[in-house]
């Protein structure tokens, strides 16, 4: 399976290491360039758009991603406003063969992460977050989800711009 699941708790270093939790280097591994026989993982970083979090995306999933900046004309400001706000802070990496990756002071300072990190798996990507502020998070989607009788046989209408 290529989906990030579950959670996991790691610790963060004075360097700002921090180890991929093993099944999630597994996906990593199998949605890279290098393949799955890889011995590392390859995978982008970027501060989220909505939390105090760290997201975590494949190289493939960060391509399909950013594929639908191709129909913006390229010298639009709105092609320049969503390039900058999608690349401008991201980072690319790769694991060491510990499986740990340095995380940037800036995302640190941005999730607000201490001695200790937690990873949430979010299907096709997964956050990086200080442990209370991601149980907080957690616990909010789950009592969202019940309190809107949410399915994933009946998703919510998109909403209707004005």
């Amino acid at each position: 399976m290529a989906l990030f699941l579950g959670t996991y708790q790691n610790k963060l270093d004075a360097k700002g290491r921090v180890s991929v939790p093993a099944p999630f280097r597994t996906v990593l591994k199998r949605l890279s360039h290098a393949g799955e026989g890889s011995s590392i993982a390859s995978l982008v970083l970027r501060p989220s758009h909505q939390y105090p979090c760290i997201e975590g995306w494949t190289e493939k999933g960060f391509e399909a991603l950013s594929a639908p900046l191709e129909n913006y004309d390229q010298f639009s400001q709105a092609h320049e406003d969503m390039a900058m706000a999608l690349f401008g802070d991201a980072v690319a990496m790769e694991t060491d063969k510990e499986g740990r990756i340095v995380l940037p002071a800036d995302m640190v300072a941005f999730a607000g992460l201490g001695e200790t990190v937690t990873f949430i798996g979010m299907s096709k990507t997964f956050q990086i977050w200080e442990p209370e502020a991601g149980a907080r998070r957690l616990a909010e989607a789950k009592a969202a989800v019940r309190e809107r009788q949410l399915t994933l046989r009946n998703p919510p209408a998109a909403p209707v711009a004005s």
